[in-house]
């Protein structure tokens, strides 16, 4: 249990009781094990076995009380019946047990939050294929796909993104704090169109489409979410006295309470549930500095479009497998360069098992950042939710549960920022070939997004620039954008490191020396940097 804003939360994402227990076929030594490899504390598994030795002890007293107090109950109400004397002895005896029961109850109580204290820091069962590290830097490469290209002069994604028209971050500042944005133009269609692509897409791989809350109930948050979220994730919303809500951080959230307290049936797990979970997320962010929080990266508020499975115990790790795939089908399709690592076992959620990140490619940059993450939770959540997986005969058979996975397809502001830094061009941002039905509206050159304005301002606090001439125009603000066009610079090629080819794709910046230095040539890029830390790195978690 732990306090915020004066109330008490408790967590209820935890390991199955019985995997502590011998007698009933656990193994507690998988489990200090798991922890060791999470570079956790494996005491914790004494912890919790010594607290439930106790609590069974004092459980058999009381059904021992209970049933003590039954057969003088009994016998009193037998002689009131018959309208016997009933002696000074019973009735003490029968008060004694009362107070004796009262008492136990209470210290089983005592017990039970005990166990449960150590039991909810425990995290899940971590796979045997997970590297066994607390250094992201030994992330096992799972594969690789496109070229990662870079060169001298290319600019940042949040300085393509003001070019373009595309974004006001100095009024936001000033209406919503750190890190607030105004989306504006073609930074508005751009966002929709990886919203609206991004639902079709997983719509034709047969995912339901699931619009969410933003908010939900303390307690249901409590059941999906890690008490440290709290503290670094959530914002907390209040409204009528005792109403008390969160802020989602991801449709994760309120998809894996979707089905709480259902019983799935077999039949209906044949092949997974599939949802394609679309909310706005809302996180603090708590700690990040640095160039994460330049432009609309790591932001306190972005759209995303989930993935979010339900399986049988036996199918989940084929499906984490499918899920992964399906993101890197995604990227591919936008033609998107990136690579796949497993994250080490160090670095994993509690709730997670195994863990994959597809990271983008950003050439101005020269690394790669986490776009996707995509997890096994196998039956940690689902076990707070109570959600089963088919129907026991009787109460006293071995519940089973279902399994959860959740992997994100697009946050669309960290996608938005690899697309542009990917297709930037002397002119502007080339068109990727998917995105081209749904943005030609709002273009005259449906090829070329047209830079619009030159580079943000320098330095934190800048003042915006007055509105420059340009040459190219975005259709909604008037006149024909005379640069950029399908012949400049190609369409991207991408192959599959994994199928034998030299993997090609992740269009690059063609024809034409941009603005604006770069980094890896030791200078200083030209161009505002809003919010910035220039000497912070600053942590990369996942949107």
């Amino acid at each position: 249990n732990a306090e915020y804003g004066g109330t008490t939360l408790k967590q209820k994402m935890v390991l199955d009781l019985n995997l502590f227990r011998v007698h009933k076929g656990g193994n507690p030594e998988l489990i200090r094990e798991s922890q060791r490899r999470r570079f956790a504390d494996e005491s914790l598994v004494d912890k919790v076995i010594e607290q439930d030795n106790l609590w069974r002890q004092q459980r058999n007293e009381l059904d021992l009380k209970n049933k003590q107090s039954g057969i003088i109950s009994k016998e009193i109400g037998r002689k009131m019946k018959a309208k016997e004397p009933v002696s000074d002895d019973e009735k003490l005896k029968q008060k004694n047990l009362k107070i004796a029961i009262a008492e136990l109850e209470e210290l089983i109580k005592q017990t039970e939050i005990k166990r449960y204290r150590f039991l909810s820091q425990i995290g899940n069962i971590v796979h045997q294929s997970v590297i066994v590290s607390k250094d992201e830097q030994f992330n096992d490469k799972v594969k690789e796909w496109g070229e990662f290209k870079t060169r001298p002069g290319l600019l940042h994604h949040h300085e393509l993104l003001w070019m373009i028209g595309g974004y006001e971050p100095y009024k936001a500042i000033g209406v919503a704090g750190h890190r607030a944005y105004f989306l504006t133009g073609i930074g508005v269609a751009l966002n929709q169109a990886l919203i609206n692509y991004g639902l079709q897409f997983l719509s034709k791989r047969k995912y339901k489409p699931l619009q969410t809350p933003f908010f939900m109930d303390k307690e249901v948050m409590a059941e999906v979410a890690q008490l440290s979220q709290f503290d670094e994730e959530l914002y907390k919303v209040s409204g009528d006295e005792g109403d008390e809500k969160y802020l989602i951080a991801t449709s994760e959230q309120p998809i894996a309470a979707f089905h709480r307290k259902e019983w799935i049936d077999v039949e209906r797990l044949k092949e997974p549930i599939r949802y394609a979970g679309y909310s706005t997320c809302f996180r603090k962010e708590a700690g990040a500095h640095g160039k994460d929080t330049w432009g609309i990266f790591r932001v306190h508020q972005f759209e995303k479009i989930e993935q979010f499975c339900i399986t049988s115990p036996e199918d989940s790790w084929t499906e984490h497998e499918n899920m992964l795939k399906t993101s890197e089908d995604f990227y591919q399709s936008l033609e998107l360069p990136y690579k796949v690592v497993s994250i080490v076992s160090g670095e994993l959620n509690n709730a997670a098992a195994k863990k994959y990140d597809l990271e983008g490619w950003f050439p101005a940059f020269a690394e790669h950042r986490e776009l996707v993450s995509c997890s096994n939770c196998t039956d940690y959540q689902s076990r707070s939710l109570e959600i089963r997986y088919g129907f026991s005969k009787n109460e006293k058979e071995e519940k089973t549960y279902v399994h959860m996975l959740n992997s994100t397809l697009c946050a669309t502001t960290r996608t938005m920022c690899c697309l542009l830094e990917n297709y930037q061009t002397d002119k502007g941002i080339k068109v990727p070939e998917v995105l081209k039905p749904y943005l030609s509206p709002y273009l005259e050159d449906p090829d070329l997004i047209p830079f619009i304005q030159g580079l943000p301002p320098k330095g934190k606090g800048a003042k915006p620039p007055k509105k420059q001439e340009t040459k190219g125009k975005n259709k909604d603000q008037g006149g024909k954008p005379k640069g950029g066009n399908k012949d400049q610079g190609g369409k991207p090629k991408g192959g599959n490191k994994d199928q034998g080819g030299k993997p090609k794709g992740g269009n690059q910046v063609q024809g034409g020396k941009p603005k604006g230095g770069d980094k890896n040539q030791g200078g200083k890029p030209k161009g505002g940097e809003i919010n910035q830390d220039d000497k912070a790195k600053g942590g990369d978690e996942a949107h």
